[in-house]
């Protein structure tokens, strides 16, 4: 019996109007362009605006972008999978919310929440239901209003997170494309490194939460990068040596867009010269759920089939893990 792989097919992504460039949050806390540039590689970043726009008007957009492109019928689409850190609303599913609008009335659908590895795991999640061979389409949105939990006063945040959307599809492969191996892992002892402490069941919203600034992210960033150094690096080598991969064998590294130094050093830890690396973190900051897509639409031009792609990403939680992929075209 031929062996089935979950294949990415098509891709789309969305980046709201809005640029929030290093010069006008020079107007807003005390930093600089080259001090925000210099530590982080961001240059610009896409803000969504408007009353009444949530993480799911850039899912959907995202999603019809990819749609039309791909030129198929959205009832043909059989699972919609939303990752993201920034549902629309408690209880109520973003991603079946998503699946109605763009038409995939034929989906069920569900949102999957791992901070900064919410699309890495959402590969694993929709390569599982394509290899069980029941399914024949999963569209898999990364989407984040990260704005809608940034304030605005505190420079360590505000400086590195974007919105946007990104959205692939996920198809049946015979060729021995699409994804190959996987390594994830999580440590819950991260959790007070990188969070959004009240809102959730643990520290209901109140008066006291909101004058304490408690909705808002808060980072321990000298911690965060240094587990985020250690560990991306780590799980790409580890996926690289369960795959007798050496670096020559690779085409691209998408790691997470949360730090240019970051993803410099995963480069350097498995010896990849920077034209292998996927970059767009100057443009976008971290846009958490939606880097890795993002990364696959811009680069898509310079995509050919059997390219092998290292996908790695950190986030909180921890939350980390990186996927061994064969691009299918």
């Amino acid at each position: 019996m031929t062996k089935i792989t979950a294949a990415i097919t098509a891709v789309g992504k969305y980046l709201p109007e809005y640029i929030l460039t290093n010069a006008e949050l020079e107007t807003m806390v005390e930093t600089n362009d080259e001090w925000i540039v210099s530590r982080t590689g961001i240059k610009e970043r896409r803000i969504l605006k408007g009353k009444g726009k949530g993480t799911s008007f850039m899912a959907i957009k995202a999603a019809e972008d990819l749609i039309q492109k791909a030129n198929i019928n959205p009832k043909e689409i059989e699972l919609v999978i939303v990752a993201t850190a920034t549902p629309d609303m408690q209880a109520a599913s973003t991603a079946a919310f998503v699946a109605t609008k763009i038409g995939a009335t034929e989906a069920f659908s569900f949102d999957q929440i791992a901070a900064c590895s919410s699309f890495l795991y959402g590969i694993s999640t929709a390569s599982s239901y394509i290899e069980s061979g029941r399914y024949k389409k999963v569209l898999l949105i990364g989407a984040d209003m990260n704005s809608s939990m940034i304030d605005y006063t505190d420079r360590a945040t505000c400086i590195i997170f974007g919105d946007g959307a990104g959205a692939v599809l996920f198809e049946p492969n015979t060729e021995g494309l699409g994804v190959q191996d996987e390594y994830l892992r999580s440590d819950g002892n991260g959790r007070e490194f990188l969070q959004v402490a009240a809102g959730g069941s643990l520290l209901p919203p109140s008066e006291e939460t909101v004058k304490n600034k408690q909705h808002f992210v808060h980072q321990d960033g000298r911690t965060v990068f240094k587990f985020a150094v250690s560990n991306m690096a780590d799980v790409c080598v580890k996926i690289l040596e369960r795959n007798n991969l050496t670096n020559n064998d690779i085409t691209w590294l998408a790691a997470h867009q949360a730090n240019k130094r970051i993803i410099d050093a995963t480069a350097k830890r498995i010896d990849l010269d920077a034209s292998k690396v996927m970059m767009n973190i100057q443009k976008y900051g971290n846009t958490t759920s939606a880097t890795l897509p993002l990364l696959l639409n811009d680069y898509e031009s310079q995509l050919k089939k059997g390219d092998t792609i290292i996908f790695a990403a950190f986030g909180g939680g921890f939350t980390w893990g990186s996927i061994y992929l064969k691009w299918a075209y």
